[in-house]
């Protein structure tokens, strides 16, 4: 998988929202908002192909967490950019 080109982070009041630049009438009632696990996550894999269990490494490596507990974390950023889009 891979995150769609277009889509770029933006620091706007302290918040970081995913925005698809580029866009001539962008809903802006759907803004999509990371916290900081998806922050890195999205940092970390922009620009590339990944897997599933690339995530999972990120976050377990990043964190010192155990692969299971990783896989759940992956596994729900994995549908969340899935859902709003972001993902092909």
């Amino acid at each position: 998988m891979r995150i769609k080109t277009g889509y770029r982070l933006r620091d706007i009041a302290g918040e970081t929202i995913v925005v698809n630049q580029g866009t001539h009438g962008a809903d802006m009632t759907r803004v999509i908002s990371l916290n900081s696990s998806a922050k890195l996550l999205y940092q970390e894999l922009a620009g590339k192909d990944f897997s599933a269990e690339d995530v999972v490494k990120v976050l377990a490596d990043t964190y010192d967490i155990d692969l299971d507990l990783a896989r759940k974390g992956a596994d729900m950023w994995i549908d969340s950019m899935k859902e709003c889009g972001i993902l092909e």
